[in-house]
């Protein structure tokens, strides 16, 4: 039997982007989260996939909103993420953003962003798996914001 701590000892090894995943609630209000578990599903059609700890305040308002956005964030974008991983109340006071086409914030300086529409949540153990069709992307030239063993990593020299 393996202990929690051993297991995530053992996933913090694998070497992550750092993205937001931010939707709105009913009221027009953003909401969102740092994210390291975001994943392409599918070319055709274009999915991706992110997963949220069922205990997490913002479940409801993903889960009922319908769309989400992705921002992959740059090495430059850091503060942002501490930001969107703390407990505070207004993630988004002094963020700049747009609106994708659903909505959803996708926030400026991003290496990419995803505008998604909401294709499946599907559970998964302690977690629930946001599974979004893409309906635009864009893209930016820039060093990406790496998480490897519990800290910030910038890319090196390739190999």
């Amino acid at each position: 039997m393996i202990t929690d701590v051993e297991f995530r000892q053992a996933l913090g090894t694998f070497a992550t982007g750092i993205t937001v995943a931010a939707t709105l609630d009913k009221d027009g209000q953003p909401h969102g989260l740092t994210v390291n578990s975001f994943n392409s599903v599918s070319l055709d059609p274009p999915l991706v996939l992110w997963s949220l700890n069922k205990q997490s305040h913002q479940l409801d308002v993903f889960a009922e909103s319908g769309f989400y956005g992705i921002s992959i964030l740059a090495e430059d974008q850091m503060e942002i993420s501490n930001r969107f991983a703390a407990m505070i109340e207004d993630r988004f006071d002094g963020i700049n953003w747009q609106a994708g086409g659903t909505g959803a914030p996708l926030l400026d300086g991003a290496l990419a962003t995803f505008d998604c529409k909401v294709e499946q949540i599907v559970e998964g153990g302690d977690h629930i798996i946001l599974i979004g069709r893409v309906l635009s992307v864009t893209k930016r030239d820039a060093a990406p914001l790496l998480y490897h063993e519990g800290a910030y990593k910038s890319l090196g020299s390739a190999l």
